[in-house]
């Protein structure tokens, strides 16, 4: 039996940060399948180039997402892990199809910049009570994925 938790954040600010982590949960792991499919499916002239930065893209998601489910728990709030629960929290939505490359480039720029948002909303609460971890966490992933949108917009340049 696990004891009460007691890690000098309160059970309302705990419920109210794991919330938002919930929700960058769930853009994250969207854009990991949106990625992952765009990896499977892209064709052109960029081919090699895209399907190579892509792979580099999901996997650094795949683990991503472990990292934010495990600090939900570490919240002692329980991490969403169905398809129908992503859906309902994702701020980034499916793709219908196999769009052209270039806008493949324009989806995946699109949803880092999702993410940077969600974020930066989950970083101002975690800051507001004193969760240095989510908001160091949190702030990690932020410059990922901004840096990420950078290197895609630069494809298409």
């Amino acid at each position: 039996m696990m004891h009460k938790i007691d890690i000098g954040i309160n059970e309302q600010d705990r419920i109210e940060i794991a919330a938002g982590l919930k929700r960058l949960l769930a853009d994250s792991y969207t854009l990991y399948l949106q990625t992952h499919n765009f990896h499977w499916n892209v064709t052109g002239p960029q081919f090699r180039e895209l399907h190579l930065m892509f792979e580099e893209h999901y996997l650094e998601l795949a683990l991503a997402v472990d990292e934010i489910a495990e600090r939900i728990r570490t919240l002692d709030v329980v991490a969403p892990g169905t398809y129908k629960a992503f859906f309902e929290l994702s701020s980034i939505k499916e793709v219908e199809g196999v769009p052209a490359a270039a806008e493949m480039v324009g989806l995946l720029t699109q949803g880092h910049e999702q993410v940077v948002r969600t974020c930066r909303e989950v970083l101002v609460r975690a800051q507001q009570a004193d969760d240095e971890s989510t908001a160091a966490l949190v702030s990690d992933r932020m410059r990922v994925h901004e840096k990420t949108a950078w290197m895609l917009r630069a494809t298409q340049s």
